[in-house]
């Protein structure tokens, strides 16, 4: 046992656990940042392993050099996890049992890093500047104190803002953001101006961790909803029954058109025109304020063709007018699957298709037959089933990940490390695709929705999910978006992407693939898990980018 305080320096893509020792940074490692990206890294800490020793009171952080402004401190927090892993796993996990994870960045505005007796904890540092003046390399000191003032512990680190512009991502990046999980976690009416203030935030969020493209709730989309149930209504356009058929209010769909233009987000998917799992009935869709559609109301009815008949001209001309059709994406029904699903899904989609001529229509799906067939012509592939569609390859192709990806193929769960992560951002680019999707930006909800959970106390709805799958943004108490680890990772995936991109133009697609892919060995099912490959990749990126 020590009773001295413990320090290690740690690049971003570890994760310090309360009890294992951390890796420490590796002497190759730089950390580099293009303009607007954030270098980040973490310091470790662990109080003297000494029984005497009791102190909580927190340690003061303080950053010291000539980019200490631009230089922001979170403390990274842990979560439980009581589901972190499926039986039967692969081996590309760090953890699989129940325990305590680190995930959460919180703020540290008062620079203040909380003291847990006999555990590690971190500390994370993100420097960032959209700045072109700013630029070159920064000698950043952290130090910390103890309470009596008295210096701890103080460390030199080198980071490289490289100046360099890079493109916007030119692939679709969709993450579906809940905004009845806004209203239902903060207790507030449903898009009052509290809640408006709360969707434009988390957009910002999504729009910091990747996310070009979001589920706009139209009507309340019929997702993740048990059958028979409803959630929260958030419902953008306003329905009415007249004599004559309907009238329509799209003031609060302008509205959210507006905040995604002011955010940067690009890309609107019209949320889903049937229910989830083989679009066998109609969302639930409040007329005159009371729900005239829902579970109870199938698919084909002819009441709802009616509806979309009026409806949907209305919202595509709104469409028309405040953005560019090629980023609107219309989506029949969630995962479609097996014979039956495929019938249901088909009859559906004879609903409406002729009144999405011109629109592009995308679903998410495992089976191939859905794209042989001729049913969804823009499919959304789960990773672990897209070899198929990469060898017979859709005009437009797009991938997602979620649940049911826990082996072999890139994802974002806490248990898995943080290169599992990151890995997505290569894997785009070198297959090629024209997008990627998660449904689980904040669903702050057990499975089905049929409860609402505290994503502090809960990371895996309720059990239903492994841990980091429904979420990968925490409600600040104040209303402010807290990230997590996930969030920071991902982003630094999309970054990369932007870089080879930023190649790609200059030099040609085979020298961007020869900094990720050199073998063209690099498959959805083959993952690089080593932390070094991406930051040995990034220095390649930056050096050709100079």
């Amino acid at each position: 046992m020590t009773a001295t305080w413990e320090f290690v320096l740690c690049d971003a893509l570890v994760k310090v656990h309360p009890v294992r020792d951390p890796r420490q940074v590796s002497a190759e490692t730089r950390f580099q940042a293009f303009l607007g990206e954030p270098a980040s890294f973490q310091l470790a800490y662990r109080p003297p392993l000494d029984p005497g020793f009791r102190d909580p009171t927190p340690l003061d952080v303080r950053v010291e050099g000539d980019a200490a402004d631009l230089v922001t401190v979170s403390s990274v927090d842990l979560v439980p996890c009581t589901f972190v892993a499926l039986p039967g796993h692969d081996d590309g996990y760090e953890f699989d049992e129940p325990g305590l994870y680190p995930d959460i960045l919180r703020p540290v505005p008062d620079g203040k890093a909380r003291v847990l007796f006999g555990s590690w904890s971190a500390l994370w540092f993100d420097v960032r500047t959209n700045d072109p003046a700013r630029a070159g390399v920064h000698d950043i000191t952290v130090v910390l104190s103890a309470p009596d003032g008295s210096e701890l512990h103080r460390v030199s680190v080198s980071v490289e803002v490289t100046g360099i512009e890079l493109p916007p991502l030119d692939i679709v990046s969709s993450h579906w953001m809940h905004l009845d999980a806004l209203a239902d976690h903060y207790g507030i009416e449903v898009f009052s101006e509290r809640h408006w203030t709360l969707i434009e935030r988390f957009m910002e969020s999504a729009v910091e961790m990747g996310a070009t493209s979001l589920l706009a709730p139209v009507w309340t989309p019929p997702l993740d909803t048990a059958v028979g149930t409803y959630r929260t209504v958030v419902q953008l356009i306003d329905v009415s029954k007249t004599q004559d058929g309907y009238e329509f209010g799209f003031e609060k769909l302008r509205r959210w058109l507006e905040v995604c233009r002011r955010t940067g987000i690009r890309g609107v998917e019209v949320a889903h025109l049937f229910t989830q799992w083989g679009a066998r009935a109609t969302p639930g869709i409040v007329v005159d304020g009371e729900r005239a559609f829902g579970w109870d109301v199938e698919a084909t009815d002819p009441r709802y063709r009616a509806l979309m008949e009026a409806l949907l001209p209305a919202l595509q001309a709104v469409l028309d007018e405040e953005w560019d059709r090629e980023y609107v994406v219309f989506h029949i029904s969630d995962e479609p699957s097996g014979e039956d699903g495929l019938a249901s899904y088909l009859a559906a989609k004879a609903v409406v298709a002729d009144l999405l001529k011109g629109w592009t229509v995308v679903d998410a799906l495992s089976e191939h037959s859905f794209y042989t067939s001729g049913a969804v012509p823009v499919p959304i592939v789960a990773t672990d089933h897209v070899e198929p569609f990469l060898a017979q390859r859709p005009e437009r192709l797009f991938v997602y990940y979620c649940v049911s990806q826990d082996r072999d193929v890139a994802n974002r769960f806490v248990g898995m490390p943080s290169a599992r992560n990151r890995a997505i951002g290569h894997q785009l680019f070198a297959s090629g695709v024209d997008g990627f999707l998660h449904w689980g930006f904040n669903f702050w909800y057990t499975w089905h929705a049929l409860r609402r959970i505290d994503p502090f106390a809960d990371t895996s709805a309720g059990g239903a999910f492994p841990s980091g799958d429904p979420f990968a943004v925490y409600p600040g108490p104040d209303g402010t978006p807290w990230p997590s680890i996930r969030h920071r990772v991902f982003a630094q995936a999309m970054w990369d992407h932007r870089a080879l991109q930023a190649i790609r133009v200059a030099q040609g697609n085979d020298a961007a693939l020869d900094i990720v892919d050199p073998n063209r060995t690099l498959r959805f099912d083959r993952p690089i898990l080593d932390p070094a490959h991406y930051y040995a990749s990034r220095e390649r990126m930056v050096a050709a980018l100079k």
